[in-house]
């Protein structure tokens, strides 16, 4: 009888304690359910933003209809803003229209200087930037450069009668020689790394850094050689030094987003075509022209 009743006792425990864990169970699966759902909410949105992410540009421009050009607008054959109009001429803005085309969008350009150039393309103002950007590795830490489509360096532009004084280094940097330069860019940090007692001054804006030359406030301006022919031609007061023997090698090539491979890749083979079948020389041929 005492084992009747034990067992009894026994069985009506299990049942409560069946009950509460089913009943433990029933309460527990709601916010379980409600957090397993936040989760797959939280991982699929991070796919999406991956996803995004990996998206070229190749493809982005194309669909936007708009390839955005991060220029200076200061560096002429390459890269000219008109003050007055707004509009941009040069070497490289036809280039800029000629790529653009070619992925079925327009050109739209993207003011910038040469102390934020790079940074403006890293923080995606723009998908390339062009108008004569030299290649240096500093650059080149942040972002990919194209195929290179001009050898270039830095070679002085003088006053005509100047031309036999300043053909050296060592002539140009001497005490009372007034050197001028841009800034921010490749020619700033040429001077400051060749100029220690010759007078250095920052003349803010390039467009009109030559006539300091030409009026007689400065006496020296290195350059890239390609700018100073284009000077010397439309200013006979200036001489280009030894253009085809410059100081340094540079080349100059097209500034892209740093980690978009499928996209320097197409830029890297528009830029051989371009420079193989006379596009490029077309171009550079309409600005020699206006030099004439």
């Amino acid at each position: 009888m005492r084992r009747t009743v034990t067992l009894s006792a026994l069985a009506a425990v299990l049942a409560v304690t069946a009950a509460g864990s089913a009943l433990a169970v029933g309460t527990a699966s709601k916010p379980t359910s409600k957090l397993t759902s936040k989760a797959e909410s939280v991982r699929a949105s991070a796919v999406d933003r991956a996803r995004q992410q990996r998206g070229t540009l190749l493809d982005r421009v194309p669909e936007r209809g708009v390839l955005k050009v991060c220029t200076t607008g200061d560096y002429r054959p390459f890269s000219h803003r008109d003050p007055t109009s707004g509009a941009y001429t040069g070497i490289d803005i036809k280039m800029a229209g000629d790529l653009a085309k070619s992925l079925d969008a327009k050109p739209a350009f993207v003011p910038t200087t040469w102390a934020t150039l790079v940074d403006d393309l890293v923080a995606g103002r723009c998908d390339v930037g062009m108008g004569g950007v030299s290649v240096t590795l500093e650059r080149a830490r942040k972002a990919y450069f194209s195929e290179p489509y001009l050898t270039d360096g830095k070679t002085p532009i003088v006053r005509c009668e100047d031309k036999d004084k300043y053909r050296t280094l060592e002539e140009i940097d001497k005490p009372g020689v007034r050197v001028v330069v841009n800034p921010g860019g490749t020619n700033e940090q040429f001077a400051r790394a060749h100029v220690e007692q010759a007078t250095l001054t920052v003349h803010p804006d390039n467009t009109t850094i030559f006539d300091e030359i030409i009026e007689g406030r400065a006496d020296v301006m290195m350059t890239d050689a390609s700018e100073t022919r284009y000077q010397s031609a439309i200013h006979p007061e200036l001489c280009a030094v030894h253009p085809d023997e410059p100081f340094s090698f540079s080349e100059k090539a097209y500034a892209l987003p740093r980690g978009d491979a499928q996209f320097k890749e197409y830029v890297d083979q528009w830029v051989h075509l371009a420079t193989h079948d006379g596009t490029y020389q077309k171009y550079e041929g309409e600005w020699m022209k206006q030099m004439k």
